[in-house]
């Protein structure tokens, strides 16, 4: 999340005060649980393949010694990719390519004048999350499906140009998901263009509204009277794959388009509504002027899904799964088939979520595929909001209307209330305010649900929640990764939970930073991912202005590490480029080939003019030009062996 962002946060958070006792975190820090059962054999034939390519953790591969098999990479802060002896890394997708749309592929222009019309059947802006959908189960050849969670105007437009319609249209089109056909090919990855199946979705894409909040009367505005389709989606920033093969995408910091003026409502408050939007668009798109369109500002910050293998099928808001900031969501399935989809708000103070379907995951059949089959899955279900007791135990709250205070009296009419104000139906149920959550990665076997709250300086400050079990450090500059174990099942209204680690470099002079990291140090974890091994790939997020204090002096760029979940062990995998974030995994079936995000090379500090920020800090990947680019990245082993490995 760049800095601009997190600063214009609200402030006007919830009031209560923190619900928990502080208590000694350290000893809830690697208490090992005994581990669950794997997933049962529940599926039919038909199910049985699909339900081992949802998994998002390991696969149960059996392992002999440790799993981190690379040699680990020192700090850098070169404005370069590095990765470790025996690999190579390559550039796949950078903005501004071509996404290979038969008919429409215009070139890449480093000149930035290219149309609005162009950027919107090219890659977008700031890629970030992403999978590998591989056609017919191969590892040489599919789709990958990421988001481009902002834009930088400065880069996108060049000076002025930013505040017209034709400007807004093209930081529109830069925003949203990409789908590219991408192959192995002598021995390279390459995009495969044209493709019938190469798509485009962005901030003026029809999506589908569907679940409680579909045709509810905040719904509705004079677009669209019956509050069932939405015009795009914004913000864009982690991603799931579910078990029936579809992408969910999160819709983040989606405040921040809206222009509130003066006379903003608590409740608009409640969701950080600025004042003034940090975009143009507002002045050119009327949708984005929250004092005239009010309703507009409730049609973001949904979980997306999206079926990359039907190009014609229209992608939809999944309300069941609450309103919030979500950084992403990811799919666990429990004993008897259901799904499991996790996720939480990447802002300081808030939540961490799960929904439990209340059907079972449907086989294809019936002329039928997975994603069709499964259409109407996530719109019936129960939504919760997490609680960490002091105790190390934990319990899930029914975000349920009717139940608790969620009642009319207290403001709540419905269930699509409930979901469209999930911010406000937490407070009142008195879940945990926590440190930015944001990636989840889920180990299928051991059932154990990981969680990396990134960082949260406000902690402790005046006014604002002090250090609690879950959060346990005051002006937290380095972060941490949680992760709990449902009793029971995937579905389990209570959970034990435990520090995998605190992050920091046990070289600082404040304590708080120090962190306690077995290996190779590191702050502000944010992608957290599992691989076939059982290795947690871990990457991080420190924005530039926190890179050029000391505190973060000996850690360097951000980067890329593996932790071995049993013994502790974390060792760096990969550096990158000069104030970048390390974002989005994702590897082919047989391990063979990891895909990576770089986002913002050359960000700029928070005390530097942002025009100026692209040429004094980042050239990457094409020194050429000298205009920093977002890009997907190809990481390979020389001899063809696993990744990691």
């Amino acid at each position: 999340m760049p800095k601009d962002f997190t600063e214009m946060e609200n402030s006007n958070r919830s009031a209560n005060p923190s619900i928990h006792e502080v208590s000694d975190p350290a000893r809830r820090l690697w208490l090992r649980g005994t581990a669950g059962a794997a997933v049962a054999a529940v599926f039919g034939p038909s199910l049985a393949g699909l339900a081992g390519c949802a998994a998002t953790g390991p696969s149960g591969l059996a392992t002999s010694g440790p799993r981190l098999g690379f040699q680990s990479v020192p700090p850098s802060r070169a404005d370069a990719i590095v990765v470790p002896p025996g690999y190579v890394a390559a550039v796949l997708a950078p903005w501004g390519e071509p996404i290979g749309v038969p008919g429409r592929m215009p070139p890449w222009r480093s000149d930035a004048s290219h149309s609005a019309d162009d950027q919107a059947v090219q890659m977008g802006m700031h890629h970030d999350g992403l999978h590998f959908f591989p056609i017919e189960g191969s590892s040489t050849r599919g789709l990958l499906v990421m988001n481009h969670e902002y834009t930088d105007e400065g880069l996108l437009h060049g000076p002025g140009k930013a505040d017209s319609p034709e400007g807004v249209r093209k930081s529109q089109a830069a925003h949203g998901v990409s789908v590219i056909e991408v192959a192995l090919r002598n021995g390279q990855w390459d995009m495969v263009r044209p493709s019938p199946l190469a798509r485009r979705f962005t901030a003026y894409s029809p999506f589908r509204v569907a679940g409680p909040a579909a045709g509810h009367a905040l719904m509705r505005t004079a677009f669209d009277p019956e509050g069932r389709t939405v015009l795009g989606t914004l913000n864009n920033c982690a991603s799931g794959r579910t078990p029936w093969g579809t992408y969910l995408s999160g819709e983040e910091n989606f405040a921040f388009y809206f222009s509130g003026g003066d006379n903003t409502t608590k409740d608009q408050a409640r969701w950080g509504l600025p004042k003034k939007a940090f975009y143009a668009w507002p002045n050119h798109d009327a949708r984005f002027d929250a004092t005239r369109h009010p309703n507009e500002f409730h049609r973001f910050g949904w979980v997306v899904e999206i079926d990359p293998m039907d190009p014609t099928s229209t992608p939809v808001k999944r309300t069941a799964l609450g309103r919030a900031a979500h950084e992403g969501a990811w799919v666990a399935v429990t004993k008897d088939g259901r799904a499991v989809v996790y996720s939480g708000e990447d802002a300081r103070f808030e939540y961490i979520y799960k929904f439990v379907s209340r059907d079972r995951i449907a086989p294809a059949g019936n002329g039928l595929t997975a994603a069709q089959a499964n259409r109407e899955l996530l719109d019936h279900g129960t939504l919760y909001v997490a609680r960490f007791n002091a105790d190390g135990t934990g319990r899930w709250l029914p975000l349920v209307h009717g139940q608790g205070p969620l009642t009319a009296a207290n403001g709540f009419a419905d269930q699509g209330e409930v979901v469209i104000r999930t911010r406000q139906a937490s407070d009142l149920l008195g879940a945990t305010k926590m440190d930015r959550p944001e990636w989840i990665a889920i180990d299928h076997q051991s059932r154990w649900v990981y969680c990396t709250l990134t960082n949260n300086t406000q902690r402790g400050q005046p006014d604002k929640p002090g250090p609690d079990a879950a959060n346990p450090r005051a002006n937290n500059a380095m972060g941490q990764i949680i992760r709990w174990q449902e009793d029971g099942d995937f579905d389990g209204p209570t959970m034990r939970w435990s520090h995998l680690l605190l992050a920091g470099d046990p070289g600082n002079t404040r304590p708080d930073a120090r962190g306690n990291v077995q290996g190779d140090f590191f702050g502000c974890p944010d992608g957290l991912a599992f691989d076939s091994r059982g290795v947690l790939w871990i990457q991080t997020d420190a924005h530039a202005t926190q890179m050029n204090k000391g505190e973060f002096e000996r850690i360097g760029n951000n980067q890329m590490l593996g932790c071995d979940v049993a013994t502790g062990e974390v060792r760096r995998f990969l550096t990158g480029p000069v104030n970048c974030e390390i974002t989005g995994v994702a590897l082919t079936p047989d391990q063979s080939t990891m895909f990576i995000n770089v986002q913002h090379p050359g960000e700029t500090p928070s005390d530097i003019s942002r025009a100026d920020a692209p040429q004094l800090y980042s050239s990457w990947p094409d020194k050429a030009h000298g205009r920093p680019r977002s890009a997907t990245v190809v990481i390979r082993r020389q001899d063809g062996g696993a990744i990691g490995t």
